[in-house]
């Protein structure tokens, strides 16, 4: 009766380790998601540090920025389109690492990141890792197609 017992109790505690995987991605996931929902699309800036550590960093192709750099960046793209929304059509999450094939709409009726209003509608897609680190975000890699957004608003040849 105390082999049963035992065995029970090793295989319930074997259960654990997946489980706060699972768990971990999940809570990693949710994480990210408020970037595109609340700070991206709603513009709630002011949650920036229950989201984002300190030291955090995203790597750009041309440079690195910081929180701040970033986040004025972030406020540019929601000033030129003030009605951007930005939903995540994927995500997947290892460890602390979350993927999110992601779409951005939105209509240019604003100024902001060196873009005059044009009044035009854009559609874009992007993908972005992000590493999070005890529940905050730590690093972000970003890549999406600037000339489609700009042919969308006028400035390259081939828009549509």
């Amino acid at each position: 009766m105390n082999r049963i017992w035992i065995a029970a109790a090793l295989a319930i505690l074997a259960i654990p380790p997946a489980f706060a995987k699972d768990q971990r991605a999940e809570k990693c996931k949710a994480i990210v998601r408020r970037v595109f929902t609340e700070i991206l699309s709603q513009g709630k800036f002011e949650i920036t540090t229950e989201i984002y550590a300190s030291d955090y960093v995203i790597h750009g192709t041309a440079q690195d920025l910081a929180l701040a750099a970033s986040q004025a960046n972030d406020r540019g793209w929601r000033s030129a389109f003030p009605d951007i929304d930005m939903s995540v059509e994927k995500v997947i999450a290892e460890g602390g690492l979350v993927t999110v094939l992601w779409r951005s709409r939105g209509t240019n009726t604003g100024s902001g990141n060196g873009l005059n209003a044009t009044g035009r509608k854009v559609d874009g897609r992007g993908i972005s890792i992000f590493r999070v680190v005890d529940g905050k975000i730590e690093e972000e890699w970003t890549e999406y197609s600037a000339l489609v957004i700009l042919r969308q608003l006028g400035f390259y040849p081939g828009q549509r």
